[in-house]
């Protein structure tokens, strides 16, 4: 690889700035607005279904790879659609429960276009690709009966808050959010209670109502069984 050739793909590939931005914007609008529609249609086609989130780092002989297989794969037997992000760690280990389960009918995954990188798991068995992150963050938002979060960096965390941020000021619908691994979420879950809550009053105490922390698979079948349907 030449110099020149180097300079370009560095440029192709770092965030661009405002007035980058506006080049191509109907462009843009466009791509963003067929995701959205093909997004939709595509997850529509599973009424009953949970989305996993967590660590992509995490290998198969990670504990919480093992829980996260297991869980899905007991909720693809009963007949859930289990929804990742198609990528590595939890992802995979959720989308390879689902084939243990039910082989390739539950395990679905809204995959993101990454420059030089295969993100995609091969435990995906259907699936559709997004080229912006906050076009397949919001099918993802959209996407589940309920949430099931497992350890992980800033990603998990954030979409975490957002959807706990959704519920929270009404605008999805309150859907059941499962945190896995006390060790992981119990100090946040203290972080809510002591400084949120009780000394500065910056959240209601029903807030943290809005989410289970439990790694007893009997219990996080039971909440999924009885969420209601999401609403068309």
């Amino acid at each position: 690889m030449t110099q020149m050739t180097k300079i370009k793909a560095q440029q192709k590939n770092k965030p661009l700035t405002i007035s980058e931005m506006e080049v191509n914007s109907k462009k843009r609008i466009a791509v963003i607005t067929s995701e959205f529609k093909k997004g939709f249609a595509f997850i529509r086609n599973y009424p009953k279904s949970v989305t996993f989130f967590g660590s992509t780092r995490f290998k198969q002989n990670n504990p919480y790879y093992k829980k996260a297989r297991q869980i899905a794969e007991t909720l693809s037997r009963a007949g859930f659609a289990v929804v990742t992000g198609g990528g590595p760690g939890i992802m995979e280990a959720a989308n390879r429960g689902a084939v243990d389960g039910d082989g390739k009918e539950h395990s679905i995954g809204l995959c993101i276009k990454l420059p030089r990188e295969q993100t995609t798991n091969p435990y995906v068995m259907r699936g559709i690709e997004f080229e912006y992150f906050f076009s397949r963050k919001v099918i993802l938002s959209f996407s589940a009966e309920a949430y099931i979060y497992f350890p992980g960096g800033f990603g998990t965390l954030d979409e975490f808050f957002e959807i706990i941020t959704l519920i929270q000021t009404g605008k999805i619908e309150k859907v059941p959010i499962i945190l896995v691994g006390n060790d992981y979420w119990k100090p946040l879950d203290a972080f809510f209670k002591k400084t949120l809550y009780k000394k500065n009053g910056t959240i209601h105490k029903d807030d943290m109502k809005l989410y289970t922390i439990t790694e007893d698979q009997k219990e996080i079948l039971k909440i999924v069984k009885n969420a209601p349907l999401r609403r068309e």
